[in-house]
């Protein structure tokens, strides 16, 4: 513990400084979702006259599933920060250093969260501008902010534990496709979950990136209803404890393989 604090410190300001080197990183995960948000919230805005939408308006109910399928996305990269260190052998010097190996994996994680944050809040802004309103206010927005970042954690660590075990760039693009578009389909961020046929309401009520959705639209409400906010903060803060504790062990996988 001693040690995981400032290590964790000197490893995210690292992660920082490489991200601010390449911005357009970060501007180009936001192109889908802005196609998502512009382009879907006008071709479907009559989508909300079907059954199961508790809103008028499709621009509300999509900016929250957009905010969430942008975290996704952008964390399900998180590890080809890995395995760049591992291609310019400066993995392989941390690991032999007394870096913590608790100190990489959060520090990952602190670089997402600091990532998908700022990318939250340019698709909230798109979203008012396009006539979004949150009852909740900022109390709503900071909520589902946080859900994201506790979304981003898992999904980077677990990002991170794949890169790990796979080492190559064209393996974990492959992964992290096929685990991200299901998953933001299986969820009700881009549809109710009451407008979608029955087994995927089934599956989308164990699917963490819908318990995010659902949390910050109840959230950004009117009326919130706080018991299943804290509840589905309270598994998304399981996953993303249990992924990172996971991740951290692909390290001896990594290690044993060289």
């Amino acid at each position: 513990m001693t040690t995981l604090t400032p290590h964790t410190g000197y490893l995210t300001g690292r992660l920082l400084m490489a991200t601010l080197r390449q911005p357009a990183f970060v501007v180009i995960m936001l192109i889908q979702p802005m196609i998502w948000l512009l382009l879907f919230g006008q071709l479907f805005k009559r989508i909300v006259e079907l059954p199961g939408f508790a809103t008028g308006s499709y621009i509300d109910f999509l900016t929250p599933g957009v905010v969430v399928m942008t975290v996704l996305f952008t964390s399900g990269w998180a590890g080809m920060a890995f395995i760049d260190d591992m291609d310019r052998g400066v993995m392989d010097r941390m690991l032999a250093s007394p870096a913590s190996r608790g100190a990489m994996m959060l520090a990952s994680v602190l670089n997402q969260a600091v990532t998908v944050v700022v990318q939250g809040v340019i698709v909230v802004l798109v979203g008012l501008a396009l006539g979004a309103e949150f009852p909740g206010g900022i109390a709503g927005i900071l909520v589902m902010f946080l859900a994201s970042v506790l979304l981003a954690a898992a999904f980077s660590c677990l990002s991170n534990g794949m890169a790990l075990i796979v080492r190559t760039s064209e393996s974990l693009i492959g992964f992290s496709t096929m685990l991200t578009l299901p998953l933001s389909f299986l969820s009700s961020a881009m549809i109710a979950r009451e407008a979608a046929p029955e087994w995927i309401q089934t599956v989308s009520s164990y699917n963490p990136v819908d318990w995010t959705v659902v949390a910050s639209r109840e959230a950004l409400s009117a009326d919130p209803d706080w018991g299943a906010v804290l509840l589905r903060l309270a598994g998304l803060f399981v996953v993303a404890v249990v992924t990172g504790f996971i991740a951290t062990r692909a390290f001896r996988a990594y290690q044993k393989s060289l």
